[in-house]
């Protein structure tokens, strides 16, 4: 499959040259003059003579965000998107990786880290030079290159560098298609940051099938809902936590949207909580990693009846669960998830940014170390991350079975369960809560639903969890902070 990722934009610009590409709160803009900017980006890009036609992307959410990334594709240049929240030092380990030879900032940025990091440019000064460039396509980049670098948010420590190319992606729109039921008439709401590939990737293949984008600056459910009550929108992207904050908004929304959610899974009781305030809603929960992209979806159709499941794989997507001897599990039985499709990554940048680590063996499957099963009818279910398993007394307890347990209790804001090191069992489990539920409340409940060794041991009650820099629970930081309070009380 040769393609590239922008091919589209000017098809969509002669077939409806007026219709809306993008809408933000500063600017929107039609498909014609979408397809033209994104050619002018392009032509600035080539005009550069770059030897690693790498250009890093250090902006908020934004019309200039997409174009950057959408230009570079079309370019055949690597778009790298940096993270605003990430400290100078962060940044300046991660721009080492590969030096791009140009990273566009906004003018504040710009003034602070001019001084440290080379090849800064304030994004005024690029749109002023992009906008001399021809708005018809010079020369056009056709061969399959890695378009992409993202940075996994590593739970442990360091984020580590992933490449992409532009088949991964041309093969996920498929999915779009044919999973989710999306195409051209659909009017997507991207409430979230664009350095997230869940978001920026909700964005592109919007714009690659030919519907219109609504892009909000930062996520607000207020804002969210304003969005949903005063534009078209049909579909939107979300995580977990934004359809929490929906639910403490106590936010009723009834025209018919369609909702995507990756990360997290939902408990049973806010799936229930979230078809009270979306009355008419559809909902799509998928299983995917960075690396790996699209895995299984679970459709609405099923949503209620397999609450508990990530659906069935995707378009074009195989899925093995293995045992420790590389021998196929029996439905029910738990093993390491293997994954083979068109949408897996390149693989992982070295540390010195010159050589990419595939993740694929030599039949093509590869692993992000995700434990799970398939029951008889074919569903996946995940039990949990291999990495954050608890050994306790030479028996695997997976902390995501525990944790939505105590999550059924309604004063647990959010919990994290790790295994904390034990001289006799080898780890023991542990809980860290945010919220107001007692121990004695919370062992009942877990008394309840779960095998007595499961119940955690030691109760840790926080005003704040460590995050990582995409917002998931920061697990290695987390058992640091639990084994120094074990050592010092």
């Amino acid at each position: 499959m040769m393609g590239n990722i922008t091919e589209s934009y000017e098809t969509s610009a002669k077939i409806f040259p007026n219709k809306l590409a993008i809408h933000t709160n500063h600017q929107q803009i039609n498909y014609q003059k979408w397809s033209e900017l994104v050619n002018q980006t392009a032509n600035w890009l080539y005009s550069l003579h770059s030897e690693n036609k790498t250009i890093g992307i250090l902006l908020p959410n934004g019309l200039p965000f997409l174009q950057l990334f959408a230009g570079a594709s079309k370019a055949g240049w690597i778009a790298v998107p940096y993270d605003l929240k990430w400290k100078t030092t962060e940044l300046e380990k991660r721009i080492k990786l590969f030096n791009p030879s140009i990273i566009v900032t906004t003018r504040e940025i710009h003034y602070q880290i001019k001084h440290i990091i080379p090849n800064v440019m304030s994004l005024d000064d690029s749109l002023r030079e992009i906008s001399r460039f021809e708005v018809n396509i010079i020369r056009y980049s056709q061969e399959n290159l890695p378009f992409y670098i993202g940075f996994t948010s590593g739970t442990t420590g360091n984020p580590k560098a992933f490449v992409r190319s532009q088949d991964s992606w041309m093969a996920s729109f498929d999915c779009n298609r044919f999973d989710f039921e999306i195409n051209e008439y659909d009017h997507v709401l991207i409430p979230g940051a664009l350095i997230h590939s869940h978001f920026l990737y909700g964005a592109i293949s919007t714009l690659y099938l030919g519907g219109t984008v609504y892009l909000l600056d930062k996520f607000s459910p207020i804002e969210g809902h304003s969005w949903i009550q005063s534009y078209p929108i049909t579909t939107m992207y979300v995580v977990p936590t934004m359809v929490e904050a929906f639910l403490k908004q106590g936010i009723q929304i009834s025209r018919s949207i369609k909702l995507l959610s990756s990360g997290a899974k939902w408990s049973e009781r806010t799936k229930l909580k979230i078809y009270h305030i979306f009355s008419n809603i559809t909902m799509y929960e998928f299983y995917g990693a960075s690396e790996l992209s699209f895995i299984s979806v679970l459709s609405d159709r099923d949503g209620m009846q397999k609450a508990a499941t990530v659906g069935k794989p995707c378009y074009g997507v195989e899925v093995q669960i293995r045992l420790q001897d590389q021998v196929l599990a029996k439905p029910n039985e738990i093993g390491k998830i293997y994954v083979r499709s068109g949408l897996i990554i390149n693989g992982y940048m070295d540390h010195d940014g010159s050589t990419v680590q595939s993740i694929q063996d030599e039949e093509g499957w590869a692993t992000v170390h995700d434990m799970g099963y398939f029951d008889e009818e074919g569903y996946l279910y995940i039990t949990g991350r291999e990495q954050n398993m608890i050994l306790y007394g030479g028996i695997n307890i997976f902390p995501e079975e525990i944790e939505k347990v105590i999550s059924l209790h309604p004063d647990v804001e959010e919990v994290a369960v790790i295994g904390l090191p034990d001289s006799y069992w080898g780890q023991v489990v542990a809980a860290a809560v945010k919220g107001k539920g007692s121990p004695v409340e919370l062992k009942r409940l877990c008394k309840k639903y779960l095998s007595s060794y499961k119940i955690p041991r030691k109760w840790f009650f926080l005003s704040e969890m460590p995050y990582t820099t995409s917002g998931k629970i920061a697990r290695a930081e987390l058992i640091k902070q639990m084994e120094s309070k074990v050592t010092s009380d």
